[in-house]
């Protein structure tokens, strides 16, 4: 069964089904008949997606955009099993990340090289390459066109170099990926949202992230969509959440001590501790056993791009 959120506006949130039930939004925005997809999912979540457009009576031949906020797997991976199965489609990406979606070899062997073999293969199925012809690099403020909808690509750096979101001028809302962290359902209270930095490697720069903040900020938007997961409001307050915790994170990773896999081991333990104090004192909607459940991967991801951000600056 495919959960489809309608938010308003021609935005709707389908959950792809990547590894859990509200893990990996892709955003669907709807005008004058023609669709715009922001993000992917992974390959294996291609068929969730189209079924989706279908009970929404939407056509493959409606889709004029895929806009990918980064190339990472599960916002990216699906782009070339898609691009085959929307004629009508063009790619948007960052000027960095174009040159992967025409050729993903080696972006393939960066997530091997996290994940191994087996469990890429596994988690993210087949990469398929994209037509040059059909790439669109985005430079920062470019301004693509969705019939009389103009969506406006931002370059934000932080959780990677290559990442951009999309100012939607219709709405004014922001379709974030990973630069406003990320947003668990699980953690709500009260209807009340929360928001933790995404620092997973390999190209985590915490300085660029505050910048990129501030520039999401400084756009005073209603809404802001991210990846993980669906619309977020009460932006000030989580921006701010998400400035003080990027600190925190980098604070607690400069602190760590030992050997390679010692200081991995530390960190995931200093950043869990933080985790838990925040929640604590934010009154998330999880604590004790199930809240370290459900972040144990964020953790050892964070924990990696974190240490690899800290080797990279010695």
């Amino acid at each position: 069964m495919n959960t489809i959120i309608d938010y308003g506006q021609g935005i709707a949130a389908i959950d792809s089904g990547f590894t859990r039930p509200l893990l990996a939004a892709v955003y669907c925005i709807v005008e004058d008949g023609r669709v715009a997809l922001v993000d992917t999912a992974a390959s294996p979540n291609a068929p969730t997606v189209l079924a989706a457009l279908a009970a929404r009576g939407l056509a493959p031949a409606q889709v004029d955009w895929i806009l990918l906020t980064h190339i990472h797997l599960d916002h990216a991976g699906a782009a070339g099993t898609l691009m085959r199965a929307l004629p009508n489609a063009k790619l948007a990406v960052h000027p960095r990340g174009a040159r992967h979606m025409a050729d993903p070899s080696r972006l393939l062997a960066g997530t091997v090289a996290v994940y191994g073999e087996a469990a890429t293969r596994e988690k993210y199925g087949e990469l398929l390459p994209i037509e040059a012809w059909r790439i669109v690099a985005v430079a920062d403020d470019a301004v693509l066109k969705l019939g009389a909808r103009s969506l406006r690509a931002l370059d934000t750096p932080g959780h990677a170099p290559h990442h951009a979101c999309y100012l939607d001028e219709a709405s004014g809302h922001v379709f974030a990926g990973d630069a406003f962290g990320l947003s668990y359902r699980e953690l709500d209270r009260g209807g009340r949202a929360f928001a933790l930095p995404v620092t997973s490697p390999s190209q985590f720069d915490p300085e660029a992230m505050h910048r990129s903040l501030q520039r999401l900020e400084a756009l005073q938007p209603e809404a802001v969509y991210v990846a993980h997961f669906g619309q977020l409001r009460d932006i000030p307050r989580l921006a701010g959440d998400l400035h003080r915790l990027i600190d925190s994170f980098v604070a607690a990773t400069r602190a760590v001590v030992g050997g390679a896999a010692q200081r991995q081991q530390n960190l995931c333990a200093a950043l869990g501790k933080l985790l838990e104090e925040e929640g604590r004192r934010q009154g998330w909607g999880l604590a004790g056993d199930a809240l370290r459940q459900l972040l144990a991967s964020d953790i050892d991801l964070n924990a990696q791009g974190l240490l690899g951000w800290l080797e990279h600056q010695a």
